[in-house]
This record gives C-alpha cells, sequence and structure tokens, in this order.
C-alpha cells in the first residue's frame, strides 16, 4: 500500500523535538494534495526521516491523535484522519514558570470539588478511569475584585488525593500541582476558542447569556507523558486578551 510521504524537517536543538516533529507532520496533513495516500510509514521509518528517536516519534504521533488528525490500529498502521483538513489549533510553547506568574494575578473561590464521572469529551485523555476529581473555582482580578473567569480542573485521582481545598484558594493550580502535589509538570498543552456564554458562565462571570467569552482548555502532563490534569477555564471575553510572542534567533 502507498504511503503519505511527510515534508522533510531541519530540527532546532533548543526545541523539545517531540514538538517540532509533530508540529511539522501536522503542517504536512493539512496541507496535503486531495488524492494523498491516508497511510502513515511506521514509527520507525518516520523516526529516520525526521532524524529523531523512536519514543520521540512515538510521542509526536501521540499529540496527533490527541487533536484528532490520525487515528492509529494495532498490527493496521498508522492513518490520516480523511476529515483532517485545516482549522485545528496551533500549539506555541511557553513555561510553566509564566504561566504560574499570568495566574498569581488572582484570587480564587473554591465553588465546589469531589469526584466526577469522566466527560466523554476528555475521555481521551484518562484511558481506564471511568472517575477523575473535579475542582470548580471562581476566580477575581486581584485589582477590581471583579470576576474575571471561572475554571473546572480534572484532575486524575491520585494526584488529587494529595491536594488539600485550602492550597487551591491559595495558589493557581499549576503551581499546587509542581509545588504540593510533587508533580514533574512534563509540558503543558492549551487551546483557546472564543464561544457563547451559557447559563453557569453568565451566571459567575455576570455576564449576558450568549455574550462571548474565551474558553481555554489547558492538558498537564506529568514527565512520564500521562495526563494529571485537564482544565476548562472560561474567560470573559471584556477583560480577558490572549497574546503570543514568539522570537526568532538564531542558534
Amino acid at each position: 500500500m502507498t504511503v503519505f510521504a511527510p515534508d522533510s524537517l531541519e530540527l532546532n536543538r533548543k526545541l523539545p523535538l517531540w514538538y517540532q516533529v509533530s508540529q511539522s507532520l501536522r503542517a504536512s496533513i493539512l496541507g496535503r494534495p486531495p488524492q494523498a495516500p491516508l497511510r502513515l510509514p511506521t514509527e520507525e521509518q518516520l523516526a529516520e526521516h525526521y532524524g529523531v528517536s523512536v519514543l520521540t516519534m512515538r510521542q509526536a504521533l501521540k499529540e496527533l491523535e490527541l487533536e484528532g488528525l490520525i487515528s492509529r490500529h494495532r498490527r493496521r498502521g498508522t492513518f490520516i484522519e480523511p476529515a483532517a483538513r485545516p482549522g485545528s489549533p496551533v500549539r506555541l510553547l511557553g513555561s510553566v514558570d509564566a504561566i504560574v506568574a499570568q495566574q498569581s494575578g488572582e484570587t480564587t473561590t473554591l465553588l465546589e470539588h469531589g469526584p466526577v464521572p469522566v466527560p466523554v469529551e476528555v475521555a481521551p485523555y484518562f484511558p481506564g478511569l471511568a472517575e477523575v476529581v473535579a475542582f470548580r473555582r471562581l476566580r477575581y482580578d486581584r485589582e477590581s475584585g471583579e470576576a474575571a473567569n471561572w475554571a473546572e480542573n480534572l484532575l486524575h485521582p491520585e494526584v488529587a488525593a494529595r491536594i488539600r481545598p485550602e492550597d487551591l484558594e491559595r495558589w493557581p493550580m499549576t503551581r499546587v500541582l509542581r509545588d504540593v502535589a510533587g508533580v514533574t509538570v512534563g509540558r503543558i498543552a492549551n487551546t483557546v476558542q472564543a464561544r457563547l456564554a451559557d447559563p453557569t458562565t453568565s451566571q459567575l462571570l455576570a455576564v449576558p447569556l450568549l455574550s462571548p467569552i474565551l474558553h481555554i482548555t489547558g492538558v498537564v502532563y506529568d514527565e512520564n507523558g500521562r495526563t494529571v490534569d485537564v482544565a476548562r477555564i472560561h474567560y470573559r471575553g471584556d477583560r480577558f486578551s490572549f497574546a503570543v510572542s514568539v522570537d526568532s534567533s538564531p542558534e
């Protein structure tokens, strides 16, 4: 069977290799000709093509699988999803310290917490689990005192057992995971979307029903690639902006 031939890539050793490979392969998939084959080369062949280890290649493929761009079948191989076309979110790199610093300008009220069934839309992040622990918080701008966003964090039960409710009223979740729960954060993947306020968001953030909000889904992985937290955060559209700075510097 004919396989899809991805573009080549010149690696930058200053950035994570799995990230560069996933973004290069992602661009190749989304920019492929209409009649291009859907079957990808094997992990070993792709690793050789990009000049990385099989482990790095596997991590890159996992990222694309979570985006819904590819599907992987034991003994059959890895295939591009036929519906995969431009429109998937752009992934950008940042640092955990930068995220903690941004969140630290807010005060927090814990609304509720406890075990819940794994929601269908996040089930791929928690394979084999029937329940996760949900922490729902309302966060206020420290200067104005007005509600800025509300967040629902869905945590792996093993990690949630190390967190006290009062920790989340003092510190941002990212800091609690790192400094209290002892999680070695491997990476955080954020997706930003424009949405309309549902009844819960309208009430908590004091905005009109169906008014524009910014919705961020943040997935925290530990150093082994296991999902420890899926955060779903709803920001007031009139009090939040999302800015990205990308530097280009020679190696």
